[in-house]
């Protein structure tokens, strides 16, 4: 499974080497993980804190930290072959949860999904090679402290990552 996100945040994870490490929005993320059996710690202080992820791996569509959290199109557009290429090299993923719209329109450019579905909490989508996407909010303060996100709605999202991941490997 892939937590695929926006891009790495100014103070988290460009400040610590390691997505959502050492933020609010990681704090909330991890959390979950480690709720839903992904993680082995609730918290992500630094790289080199001795947590591990099971199953899991955690990027980005912009490889750096954008001005205000809003990468320009031409920022995304740079970016995009290298989130692809990552894909390429996690064969094993049969599940990406997508955290927010702008994650969820890259994921569909990365895998040519035709027509292109609405992003949704919940949504759900499979891309002509059979990986499954998954939507889900951002957990990103302005969506945590305003209950736009909860932890029961984050779980629920991973779990049902899980369940989608497993059947396939069935």
């Amino acid at each position: 499974m892939v937590v695929f996100g926006l891009a790495p945040a100014a103070h988290g994870a460009n400040r610590t080497g390691r997505f959502f490490t050492g933020d609010r929005s990681g704090d909330f993320l991890f959390g979950a993980l480690y709720r839903t059996g992904f993680s082995s710690s609730p918290v992500s202080r630094r790289a080199g804190d001795g947590l591990r992820l099971y199953g899991l791996w955690i990027s980005a569509a912009v490889r750096c930290a954008p001005p205000k959290n809003k990468p320009t199109p031409a920022e995304r557009d740079a970016c995009l072959p290298y989130a692809a290429r990552e894909f390429e090299l996690l064969p094993c993923a049969k599940v990406v949860v997508c955290l927010g719209a702008f994650a969820w329109d890259a994921a569909l450019r990365i895998f040519e999904v035709k027509p292109k579905p609405t992003f949704a909490h919940g949504a759900e989508r499979t891309t002509p090679s059979g990986l499954n996407l998954l939507g889900c909010y951002h957990p990103s303060q302005q969506n945590t402290f305003t209950g736009v996100l909860t932890e029961p709605m984050l779980d629920a999202v991973l779990l049902r990552a899980r369940e989608l991941a497993q059947s396939e490997a069935s």
